[in-house]
């Protein structure tokens, strides 16, 4: 029964009031990519200057000196979910830059039990059968330089597929839209996300509901509605660069991020809600790095009633040779209560390295 009620749930998650923003939509786009940016408890809007802007904020794509491709892997819930995400970029000429990507997280292998038991009440294990919930965005980014010498802009278009099994799958797309300024050792980024709003229209298997809804005794669940549209973010940085002797450099980030909605956030009010986040990336001569970073810092109420702050800590640290670079971190996936923390890899290349 228990996997039941979980395809059960699946479909009450996607209950949706058509053309109705929802707060929390496309979450899975929310996590976040590259141990080096969650190192940093995402507080990269503003230097995110890699193959990873793809995501961060494209219009730090204008910082690329040649192609280059990233690939990061996550396990989340003691194995149970798979976060995949690959990225590649490249510069056009002195004033453009393209690039690419793919996020995937899901869960596979579910057990499908809804066909377990007959109209007789009888077992026939030969019945259960596997799925996947799996959930996919494909990134198509573009950055230009501006008039300015130091001001660059990007945009993404995003196109959303999800799938649940054989019961219901999605599409959604939308846009994402950025902008980074640099002046002195000071550098800023503004990152739009859904900034036209991102709407996904849902394919429910009438004949697969049915079958769930049936083998819930006393459950009159109507068809859920098929469309959702995302409500804008917004990300803003603030970043400073300072130089220790001659060895040793450090780069500070203080990020704003922003709902238009009202949540537990640490400054929420019913029309945005704002969660701070600051993270910090120290280097030795470009090759060793140390990171660090706090976030996610919301009121959460206990269970006597009472309210307390929680913070979130992140860490990392990242190596650099012959144009390979491998960062690992470690951040809570969950953000929230006793989730557990998750070990993050990826690596990049640089493949202006291997030209020289």
């Amino acid at each position: 029964m228990k996997k039941i009620y979980f395809i059960f749930l699946l479909f009450c998650s996607i209950q949706l009031t058509a053309q109705t923003f929802r707060n929390y939509s496309n979450e899975f786009l929310n996590i976040g990519v590259d141990a080096r940016a969650l190192g940093m408890s995402k507080s990269v809007a503003a230097i995110s200057n890699d193959v990873n802007a793809i995501y961060w904020n494209p219009a730090g794509l204008m910082n690329l000196e040649d192609y280059e491709g990233s690939l990061m892997h996550a396990s989340y819930f003691a194995g149970i979910a798979n976060y995949n995400f690959a990225a590649f970029a490249l510069p056009i000429d002195n004033k453009s830059a393209i690039g690419i990507s793919i996020i995937r997280f899901g869960v596979d292998d579910i057990l499908n039990t809804t066909e377990l038991i007959d109209n007789q009440g009888n077992i026939n294990f030969n019945k259960i059968s596997l799925f996947s919930a799996a959930d996919y965005a494909f990134t198509f980014a573009y950055a230009r330089n501006l008039i300015f010498k130091n001001m660059y802009f990007g945009v993404n278009a995003k196109v959303i597929r999800r799938v649940i099994g054989d019961f219901a799958s999605s599409w959604g797309f939308g846009f994402d839209a950025g902008i980074q300024f640099e002046r002195n050792n000071w550098k800023f980024g503004l990152m739009v996300r859904d900034i036209t709003t991102t709407y996904n229209t849902w394919n429910i298997n009438s004949e697969e509901f049915d079958k769930i809804k049936n083998s819930i005794p006393g459950q009159n669940q109507q068809l859920p509605e098929t469309t959702e549209i995302t409500k804008p973010k917004v990300q803003f940085g603030a970043a400073r660069k300072f130089s220790i002797g001659r060895d040793f450099h450090l780069v500070t980030e203080i990020d704003l991020n922003m709902r238009f909605a009202q949540t537990n956030d640490i400054i929420s009010t019913s029309f945005i809600s704002i969660d701070p986040t600051f993270g910090f990336e120290l280097d030795y001569t470009e090759l060793v790095y140390l990171r660090g970073g706090i976030g996610n810092i919301q009121n959460t109420t206990q269970f006597d009633g009472s309210k307390s702050l929680s913070i979130q800590p992140n860490f990392g640290v990242g190596f650099k040779y012959n144009g390979i670079q491998v960062d690992y971190a470690l951040t809570n996936i969950g953000s929230v209560g006793n989730a557990l923390y998750s070990n993050i890899f990826s690596i990049k290349i640089d493949y202006s390295f291997f030209r020289n």
